[in-house]
């Protein structure tokens, strides 16, 4: 499905409160409301629409569970638009789910979804089915059925979050996006810090970054003196250094794997020095593993997910900046013509007829939103 974003300060995209398609719906109300607390981090909005004829529904990098007009479905991350039909006046309700969270709570791979509209039945088989019904029938809300599988979700990956929050952040490439995650160094340091922050091993792991924001073989040497010196958790932290710096967070906040080195013989602190000194076999895999595991969590690879993003800015914007040259400068393009393929390729339409209409969203209720 799609959704429309306001801009944050820093330049990042939230949850707004308009419609999806400037010039693709015929009559109706939409309306977004922050999903509640429970599902904080899994959901980035829940929805309601009524429309009055078919809508035209643009890529926005998200994955929504929907209900009404006699169906619950999933609709997956679309590469271009595709016309939502209903019967008129039929209420449609869904939840957006946050990039990269909804694989983990359908239980399926986002790719597997991608331009697809998937029946709840077909994808969980008779427990999709029991709770199609359930939602049908008023006695679960859609927040309701997704909070009962939260506690069974993982956590997120942080390594793909922090690739995301990069590329809504307004990149011009993804290889300045990925930049730091698949080596050691600062960037290895920062998926730590957000590890630290999660995981139970989180001391460790804060202690990890700051030996990798020493920088290479250096970190590898106070790890080696500080498990000759016989301080505690050394031996864990230059384990979970040398983890991190071959691009593995997951494995460095599991215990088992911090206390079983895969080299047989070699101690931690040896075996971070052999992975920071010589990192060019472990960089180009863990390159390949973040983008496989970008796929699967989000739905396709980073550079269609950049693009996605970067014209979900340009449609946020386009209220402010009417004219298309300003309009792709200020939404990170390179020219004009760049903004025009895009759109094309994403919604069908030239920008001069996908942004020729005003959006029906009440202006009024969404600057109070920006401002609350």
């Amino acid at each position: 499905m799609a959704a429309d974003f306001d801009v944050h300060p820093d330049g990042g995209l939230r949850c707004g409160r308009k419609l999806s398609d400037p010039g693709g719906m015929i009559g109706g109300v939409y309306e977004e409301m922050a999903p509640p607390r429970r599902l904080h981090g899994v959901a980035r909005c829940v929805w309601r629409s009524a429309s009055e004829g078919p809508k035209r529904i643009v890529p926005d990098g998200c994955v929504d569970l929907v209900t009404g007009d006699g169906e619950v479905f999933v609709a997956g991350p679309d590469t271009t638009a595709w016309s939502s039909l209903s019967r008129p006046g039929a209420v449609l309700e869904g939840i957006r789910f946050t990039p990269g969270r909804a694989a983990a709570v359908l239980g399926v791979a986002a790719d597997e979804l991608r331009d697809r509209r998937v029946p709840l039945g077909e994808l969980w088989g008779r427990a999709g089915e029991a709770v199609a019904e359930r939602l049908l029938s008023g006695e679960w809300s859609l927040a309701e059925a997704v909070g009962s599988r939260v506690s069974e979700v993982a956590p997120p990956d942080l390594a793909v979050a922090e690739l995301i929050a990069r590329l809504d952040a307004g990149v011009g490439r993804v290889g300045e996006a990925v930049a730091g995650l698949v080596r050691g160094g600062p960037g290895a340091a920062q998926v730590a810090a957000l590890l630290a922050k999660t995981a139970p091993e989180g001391a460790r792991i804060a202690e990890a970054a700051r030996l990798l924001a020493r920088a290479g073989s250096e970190g590898a040497r106070i790890a080696q003196a500080a498990v000759g010196q016989g301080k505690p958790e050394a031996a864990h932290i230059a384990q979970a250094a040398a983890l991190l710096a071959q691009g593995k967070p997951e494995a460095a906040r599991n215990p088992e794997t911090i206390a079983a080195p895969s080299h047989p013989g070699a101690g931690p602190a040896e075996l971070a020095a052999r992975r920071v000194e010589d990192p060019a076999a472990s960089v180009a895999v863990s390159e390949r593993r973040l983008r496989r595991r970008f796929v699967q969590a989000v739905g396709y690879g980073p550079a269609t997910y950049l693009r996605v993003s970067r014209f979900q800015r340009a449609v946020a914007l386009a209220p402010h900046i009417p004219a298309l040259a300003a309009l792709a400068a200020a939404a990170g393009y390179a020219d004009q013509a760049h903004l025009s393929r895009d759109c094309r390729a994403l919604t069908g339409l030239t920008p001069r007829a996908y942004f020729r209409r005003p959006s029906t969203v009440d202006v009024a209720e969404r600057d109070r939103l920006r401002s609350a």
